[in-house]
């Protein structure tokens, strides 16, 4: 199966004893970006990690390809690639070595030195990680994503810690993805310069 379209119908996510949101519906097909929106602590996260299977919903249902649940963590993970809070690398491996490592994960016959040029991290590759700052850690995260050659990509505040240089390149990077079939769920509570459809979150 590959992913083309996710919707979900009134769904409700529930933290504790709060009620994040509920009666929550939307829909994204292949080739378009969901940005979901609002201010912290209103179930950003929390929708996305329903949406990769990460946590169950408190009521509501989400679809994929229109028709399908999919219950199986296992058939869902080979269909989405997650960006989240922590970047996947390991302090003492260089970009190199981490994109080697993803790169064989998932298969990907990709340029890895034009990943890493692209990134902006051509210079520091052979530097362990460890020396690298936030926003060159967030640019190797977002450069291990375009490896998965996974349909469904789910970004938690794919913007934070980049520079300018950085943004344009997530926006490329995500734009890209999508113009080759792919689509992407987003979170963030900042401005993002991409055409993209908009959910915002608001407190019940």
């Amino acid at each position: 199966m590959n992913i083309s379209s996710v919707s979900a119908e009134k769904l409700a996510c529930i933290r504790g004893q709060r009620t994040l949101f509920r009666d929550l519906s939307f829909a994204v097909s292949a080739g378009q970006v969901l940005a979901i929106e609002g201010p912290n602590g209103v179930g950003k996260t929390s929708l996305l990690r329903m949406i990769a299977g990460f946590m169950p919903t408190a009521a509501g249902t989400i679809l994929f390809g229109g028709t399908r649940e999919i219950s199986d963590p296992e058939e869902r993970g080979r269909q989405i690639g997650w960006l989240g809070h922590q970047n996947g690398a390991k302090s003492h491996l260089t970009p190199a070595e981490v994109l080697t490592f993803y790169a064989r994960l998932y298969e990907s016959a990709a340029d890895l030195n034009a990943a890493l040029d692209a990134a902006g991290l051509a210079r520091c590759a052979g530097l362990p990680c460890q020396y690298l700052s936030a926003g060159q850690k967030k640019r190797l995260a977002l450069a291990r994503l375009g490896l998965t050659g996974r349909p469904l990509w789910l970004l938690d505040e794919p913007l934070a810690a980049l520079d300018a240089d950085g943004r344009n390149f997530a926006a490329e990077l995500i734009a890209a993805h999508c113009a080759a079939g792919g689509l992407a769920v987003l979170a963030t509570h900042e401005p993002f310069e991409l055409e993209c459809r908009r959910l915002s979150l608001v407190a019940p």
